[in-house]
């Protein structure tokens, strides 16, 4: 077939962009052919995606006329210089909805896709079936074009209308399609519960079990709890002298700007290695005993299912996700911690914190002291098979043979 696939911001560095890679490097290895459009600031390369020839990848620049801002995020906090979606004005939307119109129109006309496979439930998405009402479309979705419609009410209405009329749509779990069924009013014989992945062939565990340490990947955002895990920190390591915290990932704008100071701040204990590669990610989750958690949403965190294949214990919040897909197949290296009440959708409430806090503590305490995982490689082949990419690809893959 020949599959155009679309993520309206940068690949590679979210979960999201890590799901494009592999199913364009999965595709590639099944004999599809393919084109990507991704979103990239004007100042970037033309991106590599899934080990695609670069003049297959056809990115949309941001920042000059009329993109003149920075690629809106699908979330608020994200891992480089990026815009708001509730900060853009009623003409910027305009422009930006305009935009990738008129990016797509002559790919879809020169490369007559058989299907299109779109990422994110929002407004790229929403065009699709608009521009192109012969070719099928499946969307991905990632749970956060559900939370951007809270963020953003005045877009929602024009993002369900859109995306009302798309074909199909991949989910990560039941709960999300529970999320959609609702939010879409569609028939749930449309979604389809595809999960998400991890590369076998990066993440495995170290021949020998390292010292004690922890691990956080992520954003260095409120939502993600990353405050409450400092303070969490801040307790265990003050009575297990030497303990380090590993923290991959980023950030923009001031919220992710005082975290980094306030690591900065703890460092030794407190090791920031930025934005890693997935190799790069691999090699320091084997170098660590305890992967943690702590957001107030997310879809189905990937990152919990490569730390286990590492060796590495799990400590995570109660999330739907973790609670209906993880925690069944991951068993005893998977310590759940209570949610906070939430004012809005990733939001705690201030005075269920310092429990919060306490619980995060007790839960972290309990996997530094808790055994290595039994055969790391038993894990690895049995219990995380349902995660590798190479399933996921072939779930994805039939929905793309049934619209076709």
């Amino acid at each position: 077939m020949r599959v155009l696939h679309a993520l309206s911001q940068r690949p590679s560095l979210t979960g999201s962009g890590i799901t494009l890679e592999a199913m364009v490097r999965h595709a590639n290895d099944a004999g599809h052919e393919q084109r990507v459009v991704v979103g990239v600031p004007i100042d970037e390369p033309r991106p590599e995606v899934g080990g695609l020839n670069r003049d297959q990848v056809y990115p949309l620049e941001f920042g000059r006329p009329p993109l003149d801002f920075a690629v809106p995020g699908m979330s608020d906090v994200m891992p480089y210089p990026s815009t708001r979606f509730s900060a853009l004005t009623e003409d910027q939307v305009t422009r930006y909805r305009r935009a990738w119109a008129n990016h797509l129109r002559p790919i879809l006309s020169d490369f007559r896709p058989d299907v299109i496979h779109s990422h994110h439930l929002w407004l790229m998405s929403a065009e699709l079936k608009d521009i192109a009402p012969d070719i099928p479309v499946l969307t991905q979705c990632h749970a956060t074009g559900i939370r951007q419609m809270e963020l953003c009410p005045h877009l929602a209405d024009q993002v369900r209308e859109g995306c009302s009329h798309i074909d199909a749509f991949a989910v990560l779990h039941r709960g999300h399609a529970n999320e959609l069924e609702r939010c879409l009013a569609i028939s749930r014989d449309r979604i389809h519960q595809v999960g998400a992945g991890y590369r076998n062939d990066l993440f495995f565990a170290p021949a020998v079990t390292p010292e004690p340490a922890l691990l956080y990947v992520g954003k260095y955002s409120s939502a993600k709890g990353v405050p409450w895990l400092l303070d969490a920190f801040q307790r265990v390591s003050a009575h297990r002298p030497g303990l380090k915290l590993h923290v991959a990932g980023g950030g923009s704008g001031e919220e992710a700007d005082a975290l980094r100071v306030r690591m900065d701040r703890m460092a030794p204990s407190v090791v920031q290695h930025g934005q890693l590669s997935q190799p790069q990610l691999a090699e320091v989750a084997r170098r660590s005993t305890v992967c943690v958690l702590p957001s107030f949403y997310e879809g189905l965190p990937l990152v919990l299912v490569e730390a286990l294949a590492c060796g590495c214990r799990l400590v995570a919040t109660e999330l739907p996700g973790i609670a209906e897909e993880l925690a069944p197949r991951l068993g005893d290296a998977l310590t759940m911690v209570e949610l906070p009440r939430l004012e809005t959708v990733d939001r705690p409430h201030p005075d269920d914190l310092p429990a919060f806090v306490g619980h995060l503590e007790a839960a972290i305490e309990n996997a530094l002291d808790a055994p290595p995982i039994d055969d790391p490689a038993r894990n690895t082949s049995e219990t995380l098979s349902h995660f590798t990419w190479e399933t996921v690809f072939d779930r994805v893959e039939s929905v793309w043979k049934s619209l076709v």
